[in-house]
Formats: C-alpha cells, structure tokens, sequence
C-alpha cells in the first residue's frame, strides 16, 4: 500500500529564491525528483499587461530550480499549438520554438492541438526537442498511438524512475477540429491497461499528465495506480485529491509555475512523501536572455499586431470562466456584432471561442486584442431554424453548467434571452425565452447568425444545426475577428461600452 504524507501547499508571493544545491548523494537524505508544470499555455510572451506569464520568464525559473535540484523535470498539460493571435499565421510553430528553448520534458496532447491540421501537428511534433504523450488518442487507419508516440515515459534519476502517461479528454472531437480518423479511447480503461505496464517496467512513482476536466481526473485517480495528476483544460488554479492522489492545475499562459518535489528512500526508491509550491509568475522574473532568439525571430508579426483599431470605454470582461458561465459585456458585443453583420433575428456565440481570457480596462484595442479574443479566423454563417430547434439549441448550451464549470457549449447571444434553472435536469433547464421581446414561438422560424464550428462541425456538441438551412454559407461569410473588428471600427469615435442586460438569467 502507498503511503502519502502530502505536505503543505506554499503560495509564493515573491520570486522564487534558489536554496543551496540539494545533497542528492548523502545517504541520509531522500533523493528528490522536482516536477515543473503548467498548462494552456497560448502565448510565448507575458500576459496581463506584461505583469504575468512569459515563457522567457519560466526558463530564468527553470534554471534556478535546476541549479538547486538537478533531478528537475518541466511537463506541459497541453493547449499550447493552438489558438493564439501567432498561429494563424505560424500554425504553432512559434510556440514550438519557444518551449524548445525552455527546455521542456513531456507534454500531453490538448483537444486545441487538433485546430490545426494533422500533417500540421505531425510536422510540430516533429519540430519538438521534447517528447509529447497522448497514450488514448488511436489512429484508426494504423491502430496505433498518434504520432506514434509512446504509451508511456520514464525518466531514472539515479536508480528512482519517474513514470508519465498522457491522456485526453474524451470531448475533444467537440471542442477542436480533430479529423474524423483520430479517436479518443477511454482514459480510464487506457490507465488500467497501461499503467500496471508502467510499474512492470520499474517505475518508482506514476504521474498522469492529463488534458480533463477536473471530475474525470477524480474519475481518473480511482481508475490505476497514480501518484500525482498533473493536469490542464480549466485555465484555472485547481488543487484537489482523489483516492489518495493529489491533482493539480495551473492557470492559463503560465501564470503560475507549479513544483512538485517527489521524495523517495535512497534505499527502497519508495516514494515517501510529495511537497508543492505554487510560484506566481510575475515581472519580478527577469526574463532568459537566450530567450530572445524568440522573440526576434517574430518581432515583425509582434509589431503589426500593436495597430489601434478603437477604444473600450468600459472594463471587457473576457475571461474564460465568465464566458463559459454567464452573461458577459464581450459575449453581448460579439453576439451583436455577429447578428447585425449577417442581418440575422438572432445570434449564438459558444463562450469557449472566446479566448482572451482577460480582462480589459477601458483604453486602446489593438489588432492583438481583437484576434485574441476570437482567435479561431470560423466564419460566421447565417441559418434558418425552427423555434423548437432553437429552444434545443439553448438547452444544449446550459445541459452542463453544473457538471462543471466551464463548459465551452455555454451560449452568449443576441436578438433573445431567456432563463434557465440549475436544479431541474439537463434538457428540461430553459423555463423562459424571449425572441425581440416576443415569447418564443416554437412552430415559427428564425434566422442565427452563429460560427460556422457549430454548424458544419457540430462544435461543442451542437448537433441540432446539422439539419438547418443555410443562408449565408461559410465560403462567403466574413471571419469572427473580421467581424468583431469592423464593429469595433464602426462604433461612434470608434469607442465600444458593451454591458449586461440580463439577457441570460440563472435561477437557482
């Protein structure tokens, strides 16, 4: 039987200051092996106002702790290739070299890997001086792993070996553009077949580095023999424990750097206990100075992405969690923007096309602002559909809000609203929409403005569009950020104040 002594949790509010090299050879002591993880990391280049996050940063971090610890391993929770402002043109590149020049480990797949296309993402893996895990995604043509790559990884740290397998949400064909080849096996029963393997091969000590949501990696911790999740999805700092597993989650764009030092008996190379530090990434951090190869080799890209297109003359709430579970003044300003562009009786935005996860106070939008919110370039396509689909279509939207809590289905809209109770079932949620003021007629039809993810795609599992009729067809339509930044340019003095108005009312 494992025994864990999981000590405490250390909020670091000052930059981290390197101890003296531990003495990995005195018999006396532990052999610690340090694990470094973030997750959903979109940018290379701070965040927050140049106040958080920055890969450059992570690696002044990396080299302090390594200097402490030798035995340091840097794991990424996958959603790095995709979407930014950066790969609309580099198709990811630029964050392959980035974390190349970190200097990182492992990585798992994230469902945002699968944007771009597969000869795409085999050539990034490719690219990558580090070794991507992803032991549940099969190609169906070849039956294998994709990628080819391995079930599993060990790394030995004098005679202690440290085990990683990599798993991926199984909604990952909703939320991303994966091809219909490519599927996504269970995790749990991919973990009960691979991780006795694991411990077969000698591993001291089993860390799953996942792409979940937090209840599966609960779901997870009872499935196999783990020591410690390390996960990703939620863009947001998440600690929990299942079946006696500890499981973490760092904020987006590497606001956070998590450590986890492992400590094992010199002797039986048992793992005897895990201590964890959570380090605020901040300007505090100088920045690598070999990290600026990077930023030169994109600097034009950078500059171009600084043009004014407006001004804000509110605060923008363009965070994640916000778009994925409430009405938003950015949600309303988007849905707008899309049903007056397509001339549409009302519109749908899915929150979790929604990326910026910022906030901006009120000043200058750049062209950067504006593609980071809407990052995806989907175009926005006009459909025609009966009340009664609409009211699904609203169903579907909140049939996981309290599953968990962020789902990327959660609608932003325009031209309607409506009411939903939490306590009643999924399906049976929306007790009240109103259509231009008018309760919502199910027998007549309406015309959506929406992207075309959820219509050709069925994206987020909105697979009610399969069957609507299609007005304005996505090789015509205009693109989300297209869209978004000619209303922003539109506006009186080019100056946007969006606000709620209670078009999406929660009860209970």
């Amino acid at each position: 039987m494992r025994l864990f002594f999981i000590s405490r949790i250390i909020f670091a509010l000052f930059l981290f200051v390197s101890l003296p090299v531990f003495a990995q050879t005195n018999p006396a002591q532990p052999i610690k092996v340090s694990i470094l993880h973030v997750n959903d990391v979109y940018q290379f280049m701070p965040v927050d106002g140049g106040t958080r996050g920055g890969l450059g940063r992570l690696l002044t971090l990396k080299k302090q702790i390594k200097a402490e610890n030798p035995y340091t391993i840097f794991t990424l929770g996958g959603d790095t290739v995709s979407p930014s402002v950066e790969t609309r043109t580099y198709r990811g590149a630029q964050m392959i070299d980035a974390w190349n020049a970190v200097g990182i480990d492992y990585a798992v797949l994230g469902n945002h890997e699968f944007d771009i296309k597969t000869p795409e993402l085999l050539q990034r893996i490719k690219e990558s001086q580090f070794q991507w895990l992803g032991a549940n995604v099969i190609d169906s043509k070849t039956n294998k792993i994709f990628a080819d790559t391995p079930p599993f990884a060990i790394k030995d740290f004098d005679g202690v070996k440290v085990g990683f397998i990599g798993l991926l949400l199984p909604e990952t064909k909703e939320t991303s553009s994966m091809e219909a080849s490519l599927n996504i096996t269970s995790f749990c029963e991919t973990a009960k077949q691979i991780v006795p393997k694991m411990r077969a091969a000698g591993a001291n000590a089993v860390v799953g580095l996942t792409h979940l949501f937090m209840f599966q990696d609960k779901e997870l911790a009872k499935c196999a023999d783990f020591d410690l999740i390390l996960g990703g999805h939620e863009h947001t700092l998440l600690q929990s424990s299942s079946n006696g597993t500890p499981i973490f989650k760092m904020t987006a764009d590497a606001r956070e750097l998590g450590r986890f030092n492992l400590n094992f008996d010199r002797q039986t190379k048992r793992l005897e206990s895990i201590d964890w530090e959570i380090i605020p990434v901040t300007d505090k951090t100088p920045e690598a100075p070999e990290f600026a190869a990077v930023f030169d080799k994109y600097k034009d890209l950078l500059m171009k992405l600084s043009e004014p297109v407006g001004m804000s003359g509110v605060v923008l709430d363009a965070l994640s969690l916000s778009s994925r579970t409430k009405e938003t003044n950015v949600g309303n300003y988007i849905a707008d923007a899309y049903r007056n562009a397509a001339k549409a009786d009302v519109a749908l935005v899915n929150g979790g096309s929604i990326r910026a996860d910022l906030t901006y106070n009120p000043g200058v939008l750049t062209k950067r602002d504006v593609l980071s919110i809407l990052p995806f370039n989907n175009p926005i396509v006009k459909v025609e559909i009966s009340g009664k689909t609409l009211r699904q279509v609203l169903e579907h939207g909140v049939a996981r809000s309290a599953e968990d809590n962020e789902p990327g289905r959660f609608p932003q809209i325009s031209g309607m609203s409506f009411k939903y109770d939490l306590s009643k079932p999924a399906g049976n949620r929306v007790t009240e929409i109103l259509v231009g003021g008018k309760p919502l007629n199910e027998k007549k039809n309406y015309t959506l403005a929406t992207s075309d993810f959820l219509v050709s795609r069925g994206g987020d599992g909105y697979v009610m569009f399969k069957d609507a009729k299609v007005l304005l067809k996505a090789d015509t339509a205009p693109k989300d950020s297209e869209v978004l930044e000619q209303s922003i340019r539109n506006a009186p003095n080019k100056t946007i104040s969006p606000k709620t108005e209670n078009r999406i009312v929660r009860i209970k």
